[in-house]
């Protein structure tokens, strides 16, 4: 593990999406980690229910106090986002901090949103040879606001909600994005509706499980006065009248059952993937191992031609080498059903006798 204080040359504004844009968009995606097949039929009629109110302001009162209620929180510790995304870009505009701190490799949003703010971030490089496991004692004692995922992507690492805590200390904003904690069995390690950690805010984004990535709602969980000034940050009216309406949807207890069946079905579909990525160790294919997000990070020789030539045999998977602390060896790949995973197996097989 090491700190980065400059490390340039990486695309922090290079996602999934873009593997399956323009040319890539006939492809078998399995570069975006959207759960496959939603948003479901019932919550698309509940969404569309809700546009015949769209001549009113937003008013989100009511789903602010459902996912209150889903956490155990009062409602003065929620505040609802347009995604996850602009969680970000208010926490950098929004908290006053002299030494910003993000844990990689990691969703790169959190340090575009601090250097676009006119921060300085710091990086702590989790290492490959450590699993990607964090130690606290790698974060620099003076870093006043800390920036991780668990799990992470795209490492798919779940950090012991024990250790990610033991980096909460006074004067320091520890900032946890869960946008994936819903996708893990039990939701085991979670720290949202923690109310004893200082400093601490979660993220939780509802545009993975339900598949509403064009709706832009996600959620922001902190101290009262975090929100507060978060809140100011925000212009009017931030979320939609059909993203409140599937945030008050997507936290009743109907959709949490559909989701805990979810992620049990992920975890299912994600260990016979590993299986069969596990079969290429002959080829040098190495697999981060235990996986427990709806993703898996994969090392191979000459990555790029290999991630190439998968698209040329019709699959898109995401490249690693934006993210810092890898490189172009590195190709994250979401879960998706078996036969879709059959398919592209067969298809990685084909790349890695072929590049």
């Amino acid at each position: 593990m090491r700190t980065d204080p400059a490390a340039a040359g990486h695309d922090l504004r290079h996602h999934g999406d873009a593997e399956v844009r323009d040319d890539g968009s006939a492809l078998t995606d399995l570069a975006v980690n959207v759960r496959a097949d939603t948003p479901p039929g019932w919550l698309r009629d509940h969404i569309a229910g809700s546009l015949s109110g769209l001549a009113a302001y937003p008013d989100g009162r009511a789903a602010r106090a459902a996912v209150a209620a889903r956490h155990g929180l009062p409602v003065e510790r929620v505040l609802l986002t347009a995604g996850a995304a602009e969680a970000f870009v208010l926490l950098a505009r929004a908290l006053e901090v002299r030494r910003p701190v993000v844990v990689h490799p990691q969703f790169t949003e959190p340090e575009a949103a601090l250097r676009d703010a006119g921060h300085t971030v710091d990086r702590v490089l989790l290492r490959e040879a450590d699993g990607f496991r964090l130690d606290p004692a790698a974060v620099p004692g003076d870093a006043d606001l800390v920036v991780l995922g668990n799990p992470t992507n795209p490492t798919s690492v779940l950090h012991p909600a024990g250790v990610v805590a033991g980096l909460a200390r006074p004067g320091r904003t520890l900032v946890v994005d869960e946008a994936f904690m819903d996708a893990v069995p039990g939701e085991r390690e979670a720290l949202a509706g923690r109310t004893d950690v200082p400093g601490l805010v979660v993220l939780r984004s509802l545009t993975k499980t339900w598949g509403l990535a064009g709706l832009r709602i996600g959620y922001v969980l902190a101290a009262p006065e975090t929100v507060a000034e978060l809140e100011r940050a925000q212009p009017l009216w931030p979320v939609s009248t059909p993203a409140l309406a599937a945030a008050e949807a997507c936290v009743a207890p109907r959709a949490l059952a559909e989701a805990a069946d979810a992620a049990r079905g992920i975890a299912a579909d994600r260990d016979h993937l590993v299986a069969g990525l596990r079969g290429f160790a002959g080829h040098g294919l190495r697999v981060v191992a235990p996986a427990e997000g709806p993703f898996v990070l994969i090392r191979v020789e000459r990555g790029a031609a290999v991630r190439g030539c998968l698209r040329g045999l019709g699959y898109a998977v995401r490249r690693g080498d934006t993210f810092p602390g890898l490189d172009e060896e590195w190709l994250r790949v979401a879960v998706r059903d078996r036969g879709t995973t059959d398919g592209f197996l067969h298809a990685l097989g084909r790349a890695l006798n072929t590049v």
